[in-house]
């Protein structure tokens, strides 16, 4: 496949787990990054940031710091996206949740922008085992809880990801109008994933299935906002049913190459101390 590589792409969420991963690989692939978070002046909440991080720009990566499900995330990629079309910037890659139903509205706001689109609908990432809110009581407790259930999950490396993302970027047309959903190589329970990291962790841990309300009720105790912890009860209800346990070759189509496996993960992971207490 050939691809672009004299181009400038914004990576919104820059520094985040998705854009700093996404920004890596784009400057890999020889592409030129404008990173696009706070501390560039970026802002998802403040549209007059928006212009300066999208004018002369050749395509950008969205992701909306919140859940791409949400009301705010479809008003904000809708809107920032007829910016970016208003400046010719019209190649955008949206970073969506596959099978979740809540995701359809901020994917229909970016079709709607004008854009030349793709939406890449990730399955749950490896990396919310070592980074992100879920990791300190597995590192500190020895217990992950999560309202996962038995469910079979095809957890994808966001290296993975970010690579797909960027063969889109790159690609020309080859992959506008489309959705592509990324999945890891196999299935698991969440159970035998946080099996996987105690064997390569060296140490004991488990999983502990609770139900998403009261999963939300622990949320609120931390402090979450109420309308976000009703939406998040909401989409682990609905996204954690079942509908995912298959896989999808999104990553093999697009990098022409079977995707990471989640031991390679487990493993790299482990040996850089992640859940050394």
């Amino acid at each position: 496949m050939t691809q672009k590589t004299d181009m400038t792409v914004v990576v919104t969420g820059a520094s985040g787990r998705t854009g700093s991963r996404v920004a890596r690989a784009a400057r890999a692939a020889g592409l030129e990054v404008r990173p696009a978070s706070r501390a560039q002046g970026f802002d998802w909440a403040d549209r007059s940031t928006w212009a300066p991080a999208l004018r002369g720009a050749d395509a950008a990566y969205l992701v909306h710091p919140g859940d791409v499900g949400s009301p705010e995330a479809t008003l904000a990629v809708g809107l920032l996206a007829h910016e970016a079309v208003a400046l010719g910037v019209r190649r955008l890659v949206l970073l969506s949740a596959r099978g979740e139903v809540q995701a359809r509205p901020t994917e229909e706001a970016l079709r709607e922008s004008g854009a030349d689109w793709t939406v890449v609908r990730s399955a749950w990432f490896m990396q919310n085992f070592s980074e992100g809110p879920l990791v300190e009581g597995l590192r500190l407790g020895g217990e992950l809880v999560f309202p996962g259930g038995a469910v079979r999950e095809p957890f994808v490396d966001l290296r993975d990801v970010a690579d797909v993302v960027v063969a889109a970027l790159a690609a020309g047309d080859r992959y506008v109008g489309l959705g592509i959903d990324v999945t890891g190589p196999r299935l698991l329970t969440f159970g035998e994933a946080v099996a996987e990291v105690a064997k390569a962790a060296g140490r004991e841990l488990t999983y502990r299935p609770v139900p998403a309300a009261e999963y939300g009720a622990r949320l609120a105790a931390f402090g979450e906002p109420p309308e976000v912890v009703e939406l998040l009860v909401d989409v682990f209800e609905t996204l954690l049913d079942g509908r995912n346990a298959h896989l999808s070759d999104g990553v093999r189509q697009v990098l022409g190459r079977e995707p990471r496996d989640f031991r390679t993960f487990a493993t790299e992971a482990a040996a850089a101390g992640t859940w050394t207490p």
